[in-house]
């Protein structure tokens, strides 16, 4: 998808079936490498059951750098490259849900924040950095690509 410079602000991209090549790939016109983040994105599912969902993936060539997934269990969990941290935040559902997560590296504190309230605080990765040169992929896992019914509004994470 090509948006031409317009950006993402008040565009909604539906994932109306599961399939393995509904997605949106995003290259970045400013490098991402990123010792903190806030990344937000506005979600409803009609997905029911134990699933796992896919929210956000910014890959390098060698890695995946920054992933956000829905777990079957029904936790949000953040990777930064390799093992993650897990939220117990409330069901994502039909309705419109504000989902940020905020990430910093100097102490590693990691919070999700759910229509404006936020979670408490987790120790994550303190002294990490997300790597530039990536591709973000909205509405796939870049390794597996398992598909999905879902509806987001994302805003891209800004870094200092």
């Amino acid at each position: 998808m090509d948006l031409g410079g317009m950006g993402l602000g008040g565009k909604v991209l539906v994932f109306p079936y599961e399939t393995d090549f509904s997605f949106v790939a995003l290259t970045p016109r400013k490098e991402m490498e990123l010792a903190a983040f806030t990344l937000c994105m506005r979600l409803a599912t009609e997905l029911q059951g134990e699933r796992q969902i896919i929210l956000f993936a910014y890959r390098t060539a060698d890695y995946d750098e920054l992933n956000v997934w829905h777990e079957k269990d029904g936790r949000v969990a953040l990777y930064l490259r390799g093992d993650g941290v897990f939220f117990n935040l409330p069901p994502i559902g039909t309705f419109r849900t504000s989902l940020c997560l905020t990430w910093e590296s100097n102490r590693g504190l990691t919070a999700a924040w759910v229509d404006g309230k936020r979670s408490s605080y987790q120790v994550y990765k303190p002294g990490h950095t997300v790597r530039p040169n990536g591709t973000v992929l909205l509405g796939q896992d870049p390794d597996k690509h398992p598909g999905g019914t879902w509806e987001a509004t994302a805003e891209l994470p800004w870094g200092r």
